[in-house]
Formats: structure tokens, sequence, C-alpha cells
């Protein structure tokens, strides 16, 4: 449940999915979202880089943002195949997702390497979406809450801003599994996010939101919103079929 201040945010993590037939999907949210709800709620899709030009064009006049999924710390240089905080600006993005959790299990991320992608972030006017959440493993040993504030604690940059940094917590053993959380596993593990976050950056800490992700679905969105400090949703699979993004939006529908 959001606070005053906070707006919420539904944004779609498409992963490695998606070809130019799917910039359909864009356009039908564009179409279909009420816009009364894109009044009081930021929309946000992240396409694969090789559809982030098309999918802004899709969306342009409207206030649906687009944005990346990764990208690498350095502004340019020799590192082949790798995307930079620039270009994806360049292309019109506004966000991008830093440390997903497949990132850091099928690509090694660290924390540090993410604090680092963070501030590249920044630096080319992007705003950050950091993520943190434990493997099933560590929930079992009750390490949730250890795990997931050293990777804010490492991850977050100083000077860290509402306007340029979300944070998504993200229970790994949750993703794409169609397990959640009880919201009151949620509510413990935002509230603790949130005090992390007072002590890493003081009163900002309140305008930075917090994202939930993990088997959001419509079914389940209007619950998993309405948990305190929840300020919206980082969806994955659901994110691909327009009709699903766009009930779990109307999880914020009056």
């Amino acid at each position: 449940m959001t606070m005053a201040g906070r707006r919420p945010l539904v944004a779609g993590n498409w992963k490695m999915n998606g070809l130019r037939s799917s910039i359909g999907v864009v356009e039908t949210v564009r179409k279909d979202l009420p816009k009364d709800l894109l009044d009081r709620v930021d929309v946000l899709i992240c396409p694969p880089s090789t559809l982030i030009s098309s999918c802004v064009a899709a969306v342009y006049g409207s206030p649906i943002a687009i944005g990346g999924q990764n990208l690498h710390a350095k502004p340019s240089g020799a590192f082949t195949g790798s995307i930079s905080a620039e270009m994806l600006a360049d292309l019109g993005a506004k966000y991008v997702i830093v440390g997903h959790s497949e990132r850091r299990a099928y690509h090694h991320e660290t924390d540090d390497g993410v604090h680092a992608k963070a501030l590249g972030a920044r630096r080319a006017g992007l705003c950050g979406i950091i993520c943190v959440g434990e493997t099933k493993e560590e929930r079992e040993e009750g390490r949730t809450l250890d795990i997931v504030r050293a990777q804010l604690a490492i991850g977050v940059p100083k000077g860290a801003t509402g306007a340029d940094t979300v944070i998504a917590y993200e229970p790994v053993w949750a993703i794409g599994t169609g397990l959640t959380p009880t919201p009151a596993d949620i509510a413990e593990v935002h509230a603790s996010l949130r005090e992390m976050l007072g002590q890493l950056i003081g009163p900002e800490a309140a305008k930075v939101r917090i994202l939930y992700g993990g088997s959001v679905k419509p079914g389940n969105a209007r619950d998993l919103m309405a948990v305190d400090n929840v300020d919206g949703a980082l969806v994955g699979g659901a994110s691909l079929v327009a009709e699903d993004f766009i009930g779990i939006a109307n999880a914020y529908a009056r």
C-alpha cells in the first residue's frame, strides 16, 4: 500500500522474450489502459534491447515509459555485446533494471557490480530499479532479512533519491514458480527495506518506491499491492500478455 507522495509504479520485465511482432502488446496496453489510471499510476515496460526503440515509438505521446533490463556500468569502451546507460537513454529509455536475480544467478553479478551499475544509470539520467531477493534455501534458514538488507546496503549508491532509485523485492524462489510469500512475509521484508533505506539515505527513504515482484498476476495483484510499503509491482511473465498486465495495473483502479 503506497503512501502519500509515492506514486505507484507497475513495471513489466519481458526478459528474453519478444520479436518485432510483440510491439502489438505495447500498442494494446497503450490503447486499453484507462486514462484515469495513468493519471495516478506510473506504467513501465522493459522489453529486450532490440525492441526498445520500437517500443518508445509505440508509446510516443503517452505517459507509459520504456526501460532497459540491464546495462554496463561504463559509459563506453571495448565491451563487446554490452549496452551502456547512455545508449539506453539515447533510445528513449527512462528506467533500467539493475541486479535482477537472474543476472546475479546466471551472470554472477555481485552487489558491488550492482552498485556500479546503479551509479551508471544515475549518470545517464535513468532511474535504476535495484533488485534484491533471497533464495529458497536462504528463506528456509531464516536469513531473508539479512540477505536483502546486505544487498541493499551495498547496492544503493550514496545520495540515492526517490527520483533516480526504485527498489524491487523479488524472492528468487517465487519468480516464475507460481508461488508467492504471504502478505505478512512481504510486509516484513518491505518494512525492513524501508528502515534500511532510512539508515542509508535518511529522510529521502520515504520517497523511494519499493516494488514487489514474483508471480504477480491479475488474480493476486490487488491483495499484494494492498500490503504496507508495497508501492507497485515488477511483473515478469504476465507482462507479456497485454490483458494480464492491464489487469495487474487495475489493482489501483478506484
